[in-house]
């Protein structure tokens, strides 16, 4: 995930991002093309990760900040020559300095919206435009019931672990003109999307703060039950896949 840690227990190691995650940005082209950035244009990337999307931008003749709870995240997208700086997404404080703010695969990792959304809008000048892609309604699904299942049953409040916002759409596009914000095109784009490797290895990298609920030595046995729990909805041919739902919009001041 490009992202915040917003979560008790959640890290962005970016080995292990680049290892288990590189899918998030390769799947990032529908929502750059509906950004549709321009030369010249001053755009703030929301969430940047190690900056692989960041750099596409900056590649378009963009001029581009991007920003991320995560310090090693930052560090690395730092380490790639970009203007890349450690920013939590509720506290933004640029003033009708972008054209556009963009985000991928990070607002819903930032549980106060209002606060995001309210930055937004004060880093944006007149006219300026926000696009995103973030899980929606019903993005992992499967995944979420299975996680909440198996702490429920060790005895646990699984709702105080989960770190994730999934808006539906009309949620969300409230939330946008609330803000001040016109909607101009908001969805629900269904997306099971493949992994590299085992789902213990997605578990791994973006359920950190459900697994660290659980003592380290139990673990191991938590994630096999989980894959167990999963394998008949989310494994084909030994192929595991991510039940995604993405919310994709575009807004305008």
């Amino acid at each position: 995930m490009d992202g915040e840690a917003s979560a008790p227990g959640q890290s962005w190691d970016p080995d292990r991002y680049a290892r288990n995650a590189a899918f998030v940005p390769a799947l990032g082209q529908p929502v750059l093309d509906l950004l549709a950035p321009r030369s010249g244009e001053r755009i703030l990337d929301l969430g940047c990760g190690d900056g692989a999307l960041t750099a596409k931008l900056v590649a378009a003749g963009a001029d581009v900040v991007g920003v991320d709870a995560s310090a090693e995240q930052i560090a690395a997208a730092q380490a790639a020559g970009l203007d890349a700086r450690v920013v939590d997404g509720a506290a933004l404080d640029f003033d009708a300095e972008f054209d556009a703010v963009f985000s991928n695969a990070a607002l819903h990792w930032m549980r106060d919206p209002d606060a995001v959304i309210a930055g937004v809008a004060r880093a944006l000048r007149p006219g300026g435009r926000f696009v995103a892609e973030m899980g929606g309604a019903g993005n992992c699904g499967a995944i979420r019931d299975a996680l909440y299942a198996a702490l429920e049953r060790r005895g646990l409040d699984a709702a105080a672990f989960d770190p994730w916002y999934f808006p539906g759409i009309e949620e969300y596009a409230g939330r946008l003109e609330a803000h001040g914000f016109a909607v101009e095109t908001i969805e629900l784009v269904p997306r099971p999307t493949p992994l590299p490797g085992d789902i213990a290895d997605w578990l791994d990298t973006f359920a950190e703060s459900f697994l660290a609920a659980v003592p380290e030595a139990g673990r191991g046995e938590i994630k096999d039950e989980l894959r167990e729990a999963l394998r008949p909805t989310l494994q084909d041919n030994g192929q595991w896949f991510a039940d995604y739902v993405r919310l994709r919009f575009a807004a305008h001041l």
